[in-house]
């Protein structure tokens, strides 16, 4: 008889052990940006919450420093179910869905209040049901914030000052269009890249916001950084549509709400740092200018528009505005 009961203890213990490590749904969270910016916290402070919201029954893995790949690896990643979640720019996403550069379009936001409300807002959600197509559940917008011109020439102030340097752009094809608009030579490169390609002169030039600059310390091999705010730069973070279909109704419950809070923390985070972080550019050398004419930028840029409309039409365009209202 006990030896009878010694057996239905060890089947029930086993039997626990292992309901108990099925129970556990272990997820990849992957990002490019390094495990100092903003980004990262970000991902830490979700991956924490969906882990206390589910009673450690969902446990997310953060990998920073591209270390599951560049932007367009992570997002085939996460598109493919290798990946879980990832957060990167906006721009990474306009190959799939061209409308949405209307987002990264020059002058496009007068502030951030403007560029919220419209993430947050009808327009912004509309974008993010789009990925679904292919095969990903947008959870929402956080941000890099305005993008700033640095390079190792001069002072940028008015259009002019750009005039032949080679400049490093994203693959926004908006941005390519500006900085050709403006007689710079743009070229892609990765960002994982452009600091060995600044330093080393493939490029002179190039365009990020504050954050950026600072994270990856590019104020090493860059010289000026003028504030010329000229387009609003969003991170999208996403999630395999199919993992998140196959939570529980609470456990989806649990990854938005937790994705909302972490995204109200990095906008305001990277709002509250921003002078701090220009403050300490200044002191490891870089020469900062905020006087840049930027009604001759905007002025410069519908041309940008032009042909942005022309390919892709104007409608998300017509959205965003009456929405920024």
């Amino acid at each position: 008889m006990k030896t009878l009961l010694k057996i239905i203890c060890a089947a029930s213990a086993l039997t626990f052990f292992v309901a108990s490590a099925q129970a556990e749904i272990r997820l990849k969270f992957g990002h490019p940006a390094p495990d100092t910016d903003l980004s990262h916290k970000m991902a830490l402070m979700f991956a924490k919450d969906v882990k206390e919201g589910t009673n450690g029954s969902i446990v997310i893995d953060v990998y920073p420093n591209g270390q599951l790949g560049s932007d367009s690896q992570l997002i085939d990643g996460v598109r493919s179910g290798i990946i879980d979640f990832e957060l990167s720019g906006l721009n990474n996403f306009t190959g799939m869905i061209p409308q949405a550069g209307a987002f990264t379009l020059p002058f496009m936001f007068p502030d951030r209040t403007t560029a919220y409300k419209v993430f947050d807002g009808k327009v912004g959600q509309s974008v993010l049901d789009s990925l679904q197509t292919f095969g990903m559940k947008g959870l929402g917008f956080a941000e890099n914030g305005y993008r700033n011109i640095s390079n190792n020439r001069g002072p940028v102030r008015v259009p002019a000052d750009l005039a032949g340097l080679q400049m490093r752009v994203n693959n926004s094809q908006a941005l390519n269009d500006l900085f050709q608009a403006l007689k710079a030579n743009p070229q892609q490169i990765p960002v994982s890249e452009l600091y060995t390609a600044l330093e080393t002169g493939v490029v002179d030039a190039q365009d990020h916001p504050i954050s950026v600059v600072e994270a990856f310390k590019f104020f090493e091999v860059q010289k000026y950084l003028s504030l010329s705010q000229h387009a609003y730069s969003a991170l999208t973070l996403v999630m395999n549509a199919s993992r998140f279909n196959s939570l529980t109704e609470k456990e989806q419950s649990v990854i938005l709400s937790a994705a909302d809070k972490a995204i109200s923390f990095q906008r305001s985070a990277s709002q509250t740092a921003e002078e701090d972080k220009i403050k300490y550019l200044e002191s490891e050398g870089m020469v900062v200018n905020r006087d840049v004419d930027r009604a001759a930028f905007q002025k410069a840029a519908k041309p940008v528009w032009d042909r942005f409309i022309a390919t892709n039409g104007d409608a998300l365009i017509n959205d965003i505005l009456a929405a920024s209202e």
